[in-house]
């Protein structure tokens, strides 16, 4: 489990994340959603300690995150995964290395043993015969695909996913929801997705929390999110299914 108290980040003059709190419950699927410029992914990269925000704390089962030792630091960290954005692969390595690369940096597994690791995840996405391709060969989704295989080729505790479906057509998305759904319930990880797909949301989510101008201003679940009185969060639910309705980008 993942939980935060009073997470409060400032640039400037300027308030982006204000007193938030929550928690996100092992073996779900946790998002974090909003309009852009809220303050999902800073909220995301405070948790991490990628941003040390100015107060609050972030505990991972426990353990203090953001204000622990070294030691601990690299200990939590290397229990996580991370599916970013643009897939964030290495154009100079092929797919097999791309995927190795948490092993060979994290692990003292051998020769063998990252091979068959690295067979089972791209089994698990479905592309058992990519690993002598280069990222510049597979299309986005598959990139995706990749990226997920590399995100649970160390057997995460915790799984964060950055706009997923970011620049995906419908169906793929589709996809990678259903593979970010399988790997976190048989490795009962801790997920946490940022997104603002429309269908992510009424679908994939077993817990949300919705920001709105810098703060918690809901949290619950796919299926109370549809019965909400909460107008800003109605407001950002229309716009987006309206847009997906448009095919304009979210």
């Amino acid at each position: 489990m993942i939980s935060f108290e009073n997470i409060s980040k400032s640039f400037s003059d300027k308030v982006i994340l204000d007193n938030v709190s929550g928690r996100f419950k092992s073996g779900q699927i946790s998002l974090v959603i909003g309009a852009s410029g809220t303050g999902k992914s800073l909220l995301v990269k405070c948790l991490l300690g990628l941003v040390m925000p100015d107060r609050g704390t972030s505990l991972f089962d426990g353990r203090d995150l953001l204000h622990g030792d070294r030691l601990l630091k690299t200990e939590i960290r290397r229990e996580m995964g991370m599916l970013f954005q643009g897939g964030a692969l290495f154009d100079s390595k092929n797919i097999a290395q791309n995927i190795r690369f948490p092993l060979d940096v994290l692990t003292s597994m051998s020769p063998a043993e990252k091979k068959d690791r690295i067979n089972e995840c791209l089994e698990q996405v479905g592309l058992p015969d990519v690993h002598k391709k280069m990222p510049n060969e597979l299309s986005g989704g598959m990139k995706k695909r990749v990226g997920i295989a590399r995100a649970i080729v160390n057997h995460p505790k915790y799984l964060f996913c950055d706009e997923p479906n970011s620049g995906l057509d419908p169906q793929t998305a589709l996809k990678i929801d259903e593979l970010i759904a399988e790997v976190t319930y048989n490795y009962k990880m801790t997920t946490v997705v940022v997104t603002h797909d429309m269908n992510t949301i009424l679908s994939l989510g077993d817990f949300m929390v919705f920001l709105y101008q810098g703060r918690k201003a809901w949290e619950g679940s796919s299926k109370d999110i549809l019965h909400t009185k909460l107008t800003e969060l109605q407001e950002f639910l229309f716009v987006g299914k309206f847009k997906e309705l448009l095919s304009l980008p979210t």
